[in-house]
């Protein structure tokens, strides 16, 4: 069987009676939406204007309270950067974890930004990764 054909489809699209799409491994989002990320901050660091530069980014300055009342409005934008240095995950048969430090090459950072809205009566920070996976730009669907 040729390395296009997938489930029985030739090639990556496909006709579906309401929609054409292509299949994206988990993988290859997850890197997709890394590159998004980094240049979403990239070009909000250097932004001159960060007010137009979130408003041409489709970022919305207010959004509906959770359960309801008054709208939550965009106040601040926060960067957080991590490094990781190594790997935990579960041993078998053990409740400790194996441990796995980075040797210096390996460890790697990375840039987070956190949209924070507030209202009188709450807090909400939106990770940029929910919103880039939810936002019409970013070619994923809303839905």
């Amino acid at each position: 069987m040729p390395h296009d054909i997938v489930n029985g489809h030739i090639g990556h699209n496909h006709d579906h009676p309401d929609h054409l799409h292509s299949h994206m491994h988990e993988a290859d989002g997850a890197a997709e939406l890394q590159v998004l990320t980094e240049q979403f901050i990239d070009g909000f660091i250097a932004a001159k204007d960060k007010m137009s530069y979130l408003r041409i980014a489709g970022v919305p300055l207010e959004i509906e309270a959770p359960g309801g009342g008054p709208s939550m409005k965009l106040v601040d934008v926060k960067l957080s950067t991590e490094w990781q240095v190594g790997t935990a995950s579960p041993s078998f048969g053990s409740r400790e974890l194996s441990y796995l430090p980075y040797p210096g090459e390996m460890v790697t950072e990375r840039t987070n930004m956190g949209l924070i809205y507030v209202s009188i009566d709450a807090k909400r920070v939106t990770d940029l990764r929910t919103f880039l996976q939810t936002h019409p730009a970013s070619g994923k669907d809303a839905t």
